[in-house]
């Protein structure tokens, strides 16, 4: 999260061309702000203060040394899906917190906000989630059936394929919905898991540790701990993107420029390597949810027991 703070700021700082930010300022100006796929912070609350700090720096920068009366106002709506636990995100949120908040249930896939109403769109982790399966993938008689996997990972060509149409679809409304919510001269600035131009699946590490997590319900189905049908029934709403891709929507779409694009590890500079638990437990708090939506609470605990070990003996993590 640390490297997502100073680009934060560089975009605010170079990119935001809204009146709110100049001088002068009236009581009423309000900077409004989205943070889409919040889910249930803590983490949500600091990146939001990131964007208001940010903002508040570009004002004084605009007007001088400004009393505290004179800068703009923050409204903060928080979104996730309607599942999402916001009495526990509203239960946590900040005391002092410079921002009045508001919740806003619903898919950020579709419409959400009036015309011309936001200024800053953020959204950290959530691109990558599919609005939905593809359709063809509930046909067991289909090419895309993709019977004994979790993901696509090694998948036929068909699955891929539709993947990737889903994706197409979501990105596609996506946009569109923000083009016409984000005023002119906002900014969006999406953090999101991505595959590298041209890498291979198999070099990209969230695609081969969904894999593995595939691999230990299939040793639990083949142990006869859950049933194959379940496992073949259960396929994971995810797609990362690659650059390209996103440039590609962005073009389709045409209401939007790409000002800047960063790769976070390289950003933040070199990292220690994360151990196989931790990645573990990184999977388990993603995956909870879903898992025990479709198979039941029963197995979790054998399940992310025996996770760790397989992703230790994963020899790309070496890479």
């Amino acid at each position: 999260m640390d490297g997502t703070k100073q680009l934060v700021t560089e975009a605010i700082l170079d990119n935001l061309e809204i009146p709110e930010c100049s001088p002068p300022w009236k009581s009423t100006t309000v900077v409004k702000v989205a943070d889409l796929g919040c889910a249930v912070g803590p983490a949500t609350f600091s990146q939001v203060q990131n964007i208001v700090d940010a903002v508040e720096l570009k004002c004084r920068n605009a007007g001088g040394l400004l009393m505290n009366s004179q800068i703009p106002e923050f409204q903060v709506f928080f979104n996730d899906q309607t599942s999402n636990d916001f009495n526990t995100l509203f239960a946590s949120l900040p005391p002092n917190r410079r921002y009045h908040a508001a919740g806003v249930p619903g898919s950020f896939h579709s419409r959400l906000f009036p015309n011309s109403s936001l200024h800053i769109v953020y959204s950290f982790a959530a691109l990558h989630w599919l609005s939905a399966m593809p359709k063809e993938m509930e046909d067991r008689s289909s090419p895309s059936w993709n019977k004994g996997r979790i993901y696509h990972l090694n998948a036929a060509d068909e699955f891929i394929e539709a993947y990737s149409s889903q994706h197409q679809q979501d990105m596609a409304r996506f946009l569109d919905a923000r083009s016409q919510e984000v005023v002119e001269g906002g900014l969006m600035i999406l953090f999101f898991p991505g595959r590298p131009d041209g890498a291979l699946p198999s070099q990209f590490i969230s695609n081969v540790l969904l894999y593995l997590l595939g691999s230990c319900l299939l040793d639990m189905a083949n142990k006869g701990k859950v049933s194959q049908e379940k496992v073949d029934s259960f396929n994971l709403p995810m797609y990362f993107m690659s650059f390209e891709e996103l440039k590609e929507a962005i073009d389709r779409n045409g209401c939007f420029s790409l000002l800047k694009f960063e790769s976070l590890f390289d950003s933040a500079g070199s990292r220690p390597r994360s151990t196989a638990q931790e990645r573990a437990l990184q999977v388990r708090s993603v995956m909870e949810g879903l898992i025990k939506e479709h198979f039941g609470d029963e197995i979790l605990e054998e399940l992310f027991d025996s996770y760790p070990k397989k992703v230790e003996q994963e020899d790309s993590f070496s890479l």
